[in-house]
């Protein structure tokens, strides 16, 4: 049964929609009295987490559609009046509804008199980031999943400037901004002037991005690497990238090629998922290839293969690729306070090669937005596929130059009569092997995530395979980095940390563990992931 509150607040809500066919959906909703359906469409507005708005496409508040994008847009106007922040520039994927919640988004800023931009097509995501600052924009706007499946969409902020003591210098918003817009959203004029008065940004900004990656690479490239967007919109600008870098054309995966928002070779569109770069793999077979690089839907985040001798070809994990990258930027880039950074959950191997270099680690909490503060940074990255190369232009992950610097690596190796592989190897015998795992739990309900992180926390497993429980961290209480979580630490190196995605209804679990060999650091990572998977299961 529908009560009288929630009837009235969807009647009100489908007389504000913007969107006639997401109103249908609710009045049809209302006649069937389908209860259910309507509470979870109406279980609160979405949340700002570790990458902006994001949520399954759907009528209400707790779904992504053109209603709550324009309360979102015009809250965030309501936040530049009040902070005399005066233009904002807008880029899009190819997702459902991403050109809609760009256009809608665009109207609402000129309407309430900001200087508007508007990408011309869908971009990555790198490329609004990129924008942001060569514009001088004071606020930045990306329509995007990122890598969630095809029923999403998303919505990212960035500030251009400094707010409130922080340098955001096109960096997504933290803290107090992301909760000052939530509650503006909460009181927003439901029908705000819209006009269209905005304006493309050029294709000139664009080539210029192009350059300034290209400008990361030392020589030309002639390796032979495959290469997959995952359906998404990274294609166009990876391959003039490259050629502008005089590397040989990629060999692209032509069934993943165009921008698809059914992602139909792929369940979940995440080059982390299982099976994800099968296509690439099959290609990289065919045609005899140097390396495998794909990126996610909106291009901020890269995945590398190699051809293992041993194992046949393998996905790196992101801390390989951004201890990889670490290790290549590091002495190159000897600057005074310079620093480097990745998140909590990823691998503590950076900061041993910054320490050799004499050079500052931070440690952050999970999700760019946190990297991208870290001052004088020179290299920044997440396990999750996510890398900052060249943060004075793009200070975001980048899906683009990564790749590029990762093929230069490939490259320079191939030319010394070397591989990836053995500069991992090499990196093992100086810093210790670092075998790093997740385990990823997804739910149907979020309060499941809660209940099993909190049954975790009260009573942790005092063993795990053989080895002894010799410390506990409520993340939470950490007085540098609060954040939902908690750190478990066990002999012979070992570190567990468990959280709640920040991007998807999923539990997720980092383990990492050190030793003197590969093959023993695999195994007893091997062993902590199947005892781990017990206790949560």
């Amino acid at each position: 049964m529908i009560s009288d509150q929630l009837r009235l607040e969807v009647k009100d809500w489908i007389k504000h929609d913007p969107d006639r066919s997401t109103a249908l959906q609710l009045e049809k909703m209302l006649s069937e009295s389908d209860s259910s359906a309507l509470e979870k469409c109406f279980s609160g507005f979405l949340k700002f987490g570790t990458a902006g708005l994001r949520g399954p496409m759907g009528p209400g508040p707790s779904c992504m559609n053109r209603a709550v994008v324009s309360r979102t847009a015009t809250a965030i106007a309501k936040f530049m009046k009040i902070h005399d922040l005066n233009s904002v520039v807008i880029g899009r994927d190819a997702r459902y509804g991403s050109d809609d919640f760009a256009k809608d988004s665009a109207e609402i800023f000129a309407g309430a008199g900001f200087t508007t931009y508007v990408l011309p097509r869908p971009l990555p995501t790198p490329v609004l980031a990129f924008a942001i600052n060569k514009l001088k924009a004071d606020v930045g706007i990306m329509v995007t999943a990122s890598h969630n499946p095809a029923s999403d969409n998303g919505y990212k902020v960035y500030l251009g400037g400094v707010f409130d003591g922080v340098n955001y210098h096109g960096s997504q918003i933290i803290s107090p901004v992301d909760n000052q817009i939530s509650d503006y959203i909460l009181n927003v004029d439901k029908n705000p002037s819209r006009s269209s008065n905005y304006q493309l940004v050029s294709e000139s900004l664009i080539d210029e991005y192009v350059e300034c990656v290209a400008a990361i690479a030392t020589e030309p490239n002639n390796l032979k690497i495959v290469y997959t967007p995952l359906h998404g919109v990274g294609a166009e600008t990876l391959i003039k990238v490259f050629s502008k870098a005089k590397f040989q054309t990629p060999i692209l995966v032509k069934e993943q090629e165009a921008a698809d928002p059914d992602f139909p070779t792929t369940l979940f569109p995440n080059p982390e998922e299982q099976g994800v770069l099968d296509l690439a793999i099959k290609y990289a077979q065919e045609n005899a290839a140097d390396l495998i690089i794909a990126n996610d839907p909106d291009a901020d985040r890269c995945a590398v293969a190699i051809n293992d001798i041993n194992l046949g070809w393998k996905m790196l994990t992101g801390d390989q690729v951004g201890s990889i990258i670490g290790s290549y930027l590091i002495p190159k880039n000897q600057s005074v306070n310079a620093q480097v950074a990745n998140s909590l959950v990823s691998s503590s191997l950076l900061s041993k090669i910054a320490a050799k270099h004499n050079l500052t680690h931070k440690e952050t909490l999970t999700g760019f937005k946190w990297i991208s503060k870290v001052e004088n940074l020179i290299f920044g990255y997440e396990e999750a596929l996510g890398y900052c190369i060249d943060p004075t232009n793009v200070n975001d992950k980048d899906g683009i130059s990564a790749a590029l610097i990762i093929a230069q690596i490939a490259a320079d190796l191939k030319k010394q009569g070397t591989t990836i592989n053995d500069y991992l190897a090499q990196l093992g015998q100086e810093f210790g092997f670092h075998s790093t795992e997740q385990i990823s739990i997804r739910y149907a309900k979020l309060d499941l995530i809660g209940q099993t992180l909190n049954k975790v926390a009260s009573n942790p497993p005092k063993t795990l395979g053989e080895f002894e429980l010799k410390s506990i961290e409520d993340l939470n209480n950490s007085k540098s980095m609060p954040t939902v979580g908690i750190r478990l630490n066990y002999g012979n190196n070992i570190r567990v940390i468990i959280r709640p995605s920040g991007t998807e209804p999923k539990l997720k679990c980092y383990i990492e563990v050190v030793s003197t060999s590969q093959e023993e650091s695999v195994l007893i990572t091997s062993q902590i992931k199947q005892a781990l998977t017990k206790v949560l299961s």
